[in-house]
Formats: structure tokens, C-alpha cells, sequence
């Protein structure tokens, strides 16, 4: 297009390292630029001007390029001591935030390519300045900028948007939990057969096949718990549940650790913290063990349906990592640091998932975590927890309303980030229709 010249940076800017050491800066009233996203302060400033500020080191390092951020800063500021500040020659020519647009939209095709080294990435300033960069009227380079600010003003007004509907399907998925461990989730149901339903029988039954794991040798858990007491029940239940304590329906086996000169190519997979998160199984962090190793830990085999729940930072957040397992393609058993539950009556497994995956059980063991490098619960906490219990025909019902209700949420949390994501593709793909357009 007319109008368009290609220059190079060092003929429109002057290149200024920065000179603040990150460890040393002392936090003051000016903006200190480093390579992270968010600025710091620094009692003292190195610029007063408009500039583009880019890393001279790979953000992810280890051999790999990469630049993450390039900013834009106006007015007085310090500059972290492994980056650049590009500032105008001629203001008249160049338009600072055009040329800061210019440079983060397209850093991985422009800057990126001229990043070396093999263990530590670096990127020159004398590669910076070789940089060549299409250069169009500054009042077309203001009109870009202005057309810029106004797609990000809308971006950000859609996703502030999406953010809210996000956050109101993780309240309602809370508040659903909350129903069905209270009783209101399945109250018409209960109403219509409130006769059929008794859990003094379920009860009895996992007692005593609770005796007779610990007779066995099997676990290693108290008989019995302190009765409870009135003070101790957190909110009032239906008639026709029961309070009872986590260990009186299920005992906790934790894994066991192995060395990494014991991992192999293939075998038994372990399973790790890194596996566990809210609700659900990864297997992206993959690790076997020999094979030989099932028949010498019988009690750490994994199978479909075992509730699994990380003992060592167990909450992300204020949520719970817990997990159900589905259907395993390999065999597999468990590591150190994250804990099976053995249910006295498998026929528990599904309602005390659902309530280990409750808000109440996770403000409640926020609460008990303990240390501070390393987080984790104690078991003998978690035994003593109170749970509450509907009858078996109830918990069924409860179980069938909530995958309802969770599966609803699901699909309007999809919808929710499909909308995140095409909104962001829709902003990128306007401004490299102007760049390319335009340049």
C-alpha cells in the first residue's frame, strides 16, 4: 500500500538496557518492568518516555525459545537488568504503541526465530536492531492503535462476560452438591417414597464387614469412634438419614513410594498427585514400575471405582483433588501420597464421592491442612469427619438427579469456552487482517 516503508529498528529507535536488578530493587512508587506479566515497584526510575520493553532471555528456558510477554510502558519507570527498552527516534515518525502492536502480535515469527544458545536462550540487542519492520504514515500507525484499543475494550467486555457465566455454572454446580448432601436435591422423591426407604439394615452390614477387615489383619483403623455428640452435627438432616463418621464406612490406604532407579518403560503405571484433580483422572504424567510389583503390593492395585484423593496438597484452591477411576487400559497401583478409600459396603462408594467432592467437606478440610512447604491432611481428621447418610434407594435417586444436573453444567461450560475461544480468535484474526492488509 502507498505510504508503506520498510525500516529497520535501529534507524527508528534507541536501545536502552534496562539496569535494575530484580533482587536488589527496592519496592518504591514507580513501575518496574520484568519478563513476568505483572509489574513490580522500584523506589527509583531509569525512564520517563514511551517505550516497547522486550526480554532478552527465553521465558521458558532449558533449551527452548520463547518470549511470553513484550510490554508497553509510558512515563516514569525501571527496567528489569535482562531487557530492552526500544524508545522513538522521532515521535513524528513512529508511534511507540504502534510499534509495541506491531512487535507482540507477531514476536514469534519476528523476534523469536533470532533467539540462540543451547541451554540458556538469549536474544541481542544487535538482532534487535537488524529487526525490519513495515512503517506506515504515524497517522495511519495511530489509526491502527485506535482501532486496536477498541477491539481490546471489546474483547475485554465479552470475556468479562463469559467470566461471569463461568462463575455462575460454578456456583450452581456448588449449590447442587450442597442440596444433595442436605437432603433438598431429592425431597419430592422422598416425599413419594419415604416408606420403602431404610438404612438401619445398610448400617449394620458395614459394621460388620468393618469388624471383620480389621480381625483380618486387612486395616489398620479404631473399632470404633467417639459417639457423637449434638454439638458436633453441622446442619439438620431428613428424617430417616444419619450422621456417621468417614471411618465408620471407609478406611484410607495410602501408596507407597519408589525410587526412580526403579521406573521402566512400560508395566505397571503409577499413579501420582499430578494424576488427581477435582473430579477427574489425567494421565498425561505417565510412570511404571515392573510388573512383579502388583504381586508384591496386593493392596495398592487400582481398580474401576476406587475413590482417590491426594493426602499431600489436597486442595487446589479451596477444592478438593479427588477422583473417581473409570475403566483402566493398564494396570495400575498406587503412589505415595495419595490415598484409596476402602469402603466397608461398596454399595457407599457413589454417595460418599459425591460428598467428598462437596463445598462443605472442602471448606472443612481447608481448615485442617497442616504445614507450610509441604500441605497435607491428617487421616485420623478425615476418619472422624461426620458424613451424613441417606437410605440406598435415596442415594441412588440423589446420584441420578446430580449426573443430570452436572452433565447440564458441563455442556454450558463447554459453550462457555468455546465462546473464550472464538472470541480470541476473532480479535487476532482482525488485527492480522490489518497488519497484513495495511503491511
Amino acid at each position: 500500500m502507498s505510504g508503506v516503508r520498510t525500516v529497520l529498528l535501529k534507524d527508528i529507535c534507541n536501545f536502552e538496557k534496562g539496569t535494575t536488578g530484580l533482587m536488589k530493587a527496592i519496592p518504591g512508587e514507580y513501575p518496574l518492568v520484568t519478563t513476568g506479566a505483572n509489574r513490580r515497584t522500584c523506589e527509583s526510575y531509569q525512564f520517563d518516555t514511551k517505550a516497547v520493553c522486550i526480554p532478552l532471555v527465553s521465558s521458558t528456558g532449558h533449551g527452548h525459545a520463547s518470549l511470553n510477554n513484550i510490554h508497553y510502558q509510558e512515563g516514569r519507570f525501571a527496567l528489569g537488568t535482562i531487557l530492552v527498552a526500544l524508545t522513538a527516534k522521532d515521535e513524528a515518525e513512529l508511534d511507540v504503541h504502534f510499534l509495541h502492536l506491531y512487535l507482540s502480535q507477531l514476536k514469534d515469527v519476528v523476534l523469536v526465530p533470532l533467539m540462540k544458545g543451547a541451554a540458556n536462550v538469549s536474544l541481542s540487542i544487535t538482532a534487535i536492531k537488524c529487526v525490519e519492520i513495515p512503517l506506515p504514515s504515524i497517522v495511519r500507525q495511530k489509526e491502527i492503535v485506535e482501532k486496536f484499543k477498541s477491539i481490546v475494550n471489546e474483547e475485554n467486555q465479552l470475556l468479562e462476560e463469559l467470566n461471569k457465566q463461568g462463575s455462575l455454572i460454578q456456583s450452581f454446580r456448588e449449590q447442587i452438591f450442597k442440596e444433595a448432601i442436605d437432603g433438598r436435591l431429592s425431597a419430592t422423591w422422598r416425599e413419594q417414597f419415604k416408606s420403602c426407604c431404610s438404612i438401619d439394615e445398610l448400617l449394620e452390614n458395614v459394621q460388620v464387614n468393618k469388624e471383620l477387615a480389621i480381625d483380618e489383619g486387612n486395616l489398620r483403623i479404631p473399632k470404633n469412634f467417639p459417639q457423637i455428640k449434638e454439638n458436633e452435627i453441622p446442619y439438620s438432616i431428613p428424617k430417616g438419614w444419619r450422621w456417621c463418621r468417614i471411618g465408620d464406612l471407609a478406611a484410607i490406604s495410602s501408596g507407597k513410594g519408589f525410587t526412580k532407579s526403579e521406573y521402566t518403560e512400560d508395566g505397571v503405571r503409577l499413579f501420582q498427585i499430578a494424576n488427581v484433580s477435582f473430579g477427574r483422572v489425567s494421565w498425561d504424567k505417565k510412570v511404571f514400575v515392573p510388573e512383579e510389583y502388583m504381586e508384591q503390593h496386593p493392596n495398592l492395585i487400582l481398580k474401576a471405582g476406587d475413590i482417590l484423593m491426594a493426602l499431600n496438597r489436597p486442595l487446589l484452591g479451596k477444592k478438593l483433588k479427588v477422583a473417581q477411576l473409570g475403566e483402566l487400559d493398564v494396570p495400575s497401583i498406587l503412589y505415595q501420597r495419595v490415598g484409596k478409600f476402602e469402603l466397608f459396603d461398596p454399595d457407599l462408594a457413589s454417595w460418599l464421592y459425591i460428598y467428598l467432592q462437596s463445598p462443605n467437606f472442602s471448606s472443612w478440610l481447608y481448615e485442617q491442612v497442616k504445614g507450610v512447604n509441604i500441605p497435607f491432611v491428617n487421616q485420623t481428621k478425615v476418619y472422624t469427619h461426620l458424613i451424613p447418610i441417606p437410605p440406598l434407594e435415596e442415594q441412588h435417586e440423589i446420584k441420578l438427579r446430580l449426573e443430570r444436573l452436572i452433565d447440564r453444567s458441563e455442556q454450558l461450560e463447554l459453550q462457555v469456552n468455546s465462546s473464550q475461544y472464538n472470541t480470541k480468535i476473532l480479535i487476532r484474526a482482525v488485527l492480522n487482517e490489518e497488519f497484513s492488509h495495511d503491511l
